[in-house]
């Protein structure tokens, strides 16, 4: 997508998450103003290449953030490194949980940056940078604004926003875009990942009723979760014949949402005594980023707590916490719980396997037949959490091969995101059809049988945009079709080096969208400027 391509207004470009599950990125440009819908980092495979964003990061206006999963806001401080300043709206508590999660993401790209560097100097190979540093998220940090649900904001004269809440974890929203150019105004929906019903801790997700352009996600598009088990009953089973093997419960988890919800699932266990024959057993949180983000889940309380976790508060019960918990902060602690030989439940991120503490249990847990690993979440493909899930016999962690010999389990129906019925209810829930529908946010093949679906069975003029992807948002037309050309190896954007020079090349974009911005100024500050550039050219012009 080029910036020529998109120098009529009122256009819809797609460049994340496009018959890909994560990566979520959407482009508009609206009355001169450069919006973004998310900016994710993607994870796993990454099927297809993604497309650039058509303008200079300094010339994006505003950025809207659905919630705070990597995928989703991951790549918003690599905006800021390369010359963004506007605005990032988003929920209150999605300002929260960023706080944690991209120093996090930063933390672990410099320490992944210095692991690599030792090993170049070494081999000879080049320096690698990471995507972005600790200055750059506390930098575009400070452009959060906090945003309450279901508040009409004015972002300018051509554009109004408001989040509601969608269901999927704390803070989580679709956003409704109202945009006006002239005699055209339209009305744009954003569905965010919508939640599945009936979730602990989480609202439902809640229903909207007009739009004239649907972008949702498909993640579930092709399968239901079938009859919702009694989650305390399965979880107390797994416990009961892991310890009665005598083995640990290793449970990979996302630190945020899902970790929180296997809280909430113990802590109901422990409350019923529903295992007497093991009562205190231990529960070990390994994770940092986990423990603060159950802090912000108690700091949200009002505004994002479902009924009945907002019942056991007003009972004095805290549905997070229960006798028989440890929270593991340093190495140290962490490294202790593998040589502690009791029975006990190890919740630890991340819930894909692909890289923090967890890879330390499976390495002590997996070669056990007494242990088990549960698995609680999406997993998705070419990950490692996906091999075992399809049942890997031998893996690889910190290059020594493991065989595979404890329980590999999976607890049925324990998603953040809503399967195909749910999906299909939150759209049947517009009261008028939309003009066009959006499937993004699935994997390859989900992404067409959904739209296929909606679009035989209940009348929607659907598509599974690719990456690149143009739409004009008053006639609805396609005007550049995007990339369908698949990759043939996998490289994820996590694990790409950020050149040096390609940071020099950023800078040099957003030095031109800072002269732009300062046309019409006093004369003598422009040439001030201009002397100060000069000066610099003449110092570095070889």
């Amino acid at each position: 997508m080029s910036a020529a391509e998109m120098e009529e207004n009122m256009k819809i470009g797609f460049l994340g998450a496009d018959h890909e599950v994560t990566g979520s990125c959407h482009y508009m440009s609206i009355d001169g103003y450069n919006i973004l819908v998310d900016c994710g980092m993607e994870q796993g495979t990454d099927v297809y290449e993604n497309q650039e964003i058509p303008v200079n990061p300094a010339d994006i206006d505003y950025i809207l953030l659905t919630h705070a999963h990597i995928d989703h806001s991951g790549l918003i401080p690599l905006m800021y490194a390369r010359g963004f300043r506007g605005q990032v709206y988003t929920t209150k508590a999605t300002v929260d949980l960023c706080n944690i999660m991209l120093k996090d993401s930063a933390h672990i790209q410099e320490f992944e940056a210095e692991w690599r560097n030792r090993k170049a100097k070494r081999s000879g190979f080049k320096e690698f940078v990471p995507l972005y540093d600790m200055a750059a998220v506390e930098g575009v940090l400070k452009n959060f604004v906090p945003c309450d649900y279901d508040t009409i904001i004015s972002l300018c004269d051509s554009i109004k926003v408001r989040f509601v809440d969608v269901g999927h974890l704390l803070g989580s929203a679709s956003i409704e875009v109202w945009a006006k150019e002239g005699e055209n105004e339209v009305k744009i929906v954003f569905s965010g990942d919508i939640g599945n019903k009936n979730r602990p801790i989480v609202k439902d997700p809640q229903y909207l009723k007009e739009a004239d352009y649907v972008v949702m996600e498909s993640t579930y598009g092709n399968r239901t979760h079938n009859k919702v088990p009694n989650y305390e009953e399965a979880l107390a089973a797994i416990i009961r014949r892991t310890f009665a093997r005598g083995g640990n419960l290793v449970i990979p988890a996302f630190a945020v949402g899902r970790t929180q919800e296997m809280l909430y699932y113990i802590q109901k266990i422990k409350r019923k005594n529903m295992l007497p024959e093991y009562e205190g057993f231990e529960v070990v949180v390994d994770s940092p980023l986990a423990v603060e983000a159950t802090n912000i889940f108690n700091q949200n309380i009002d505004n994002c707590f479902d009924e009945e976790a907002l019942s056991m508060i007003r009972q004095g019960i805290n549905p997070l916490a229960f006798p028989g918990l440890k929270l593991s902060i340093t190495s140290n602690d962490s490294k202790n719980i593998n040589f502690e030989t009791n029975p006990k439940v190890i919740i630890s991120a991340s819930g894909m396997c692909e890289a923090g503490r967890i890879r330390h249990h499976l390495k002590h847990n997996l070669w056990r037949p007494e242990c088990t690993i549960l698995f609680v979440g999406y997993q998705a493909h070419n990950t490692l959490g996906r091999a075992l899930v399809e049942g890997a016999k031998e893996v690889k962690l910190f290059a020594e091969s493991i065989n595979v010999r404890a329980e590999i389990a999976t607890l049925d129906g324990v998603s953040g995101h809503a399967d195909k019925d749910g999906l299909i209810s939150w759209l049947n829930a517009f009261e008028n059809k939309p003009k066009k529908v959006f499937v993004v946010h699935g994997e390859d093949s989900v992404c067409d049988e959904f739209v296929s679906c909606i679009q035989n069975e209940y009348g929607y003029d659907a598509v599974a945009p690719y990456t690149g992807s143009i739409y004009d948002l008053v006639s609805g037309e396609m005007i550049a079709e995007g990339n369908r050309e698949k990759k043939t190896r996998r490289e994820t954007p996590t694990k790409r080096a950020n050149s040096v020079f390609e940071r020099l090349v950023a800078a040099g974009k957003r030095l031109m969208s800072v002269i732009s911005h300062n046309e019409g100024g006093a004369n003598k500050d422009l040439a001030k400027f201009t002397d100060q550039i000069n000066s610099l050219c003449d110092k570095w012009d070889r």
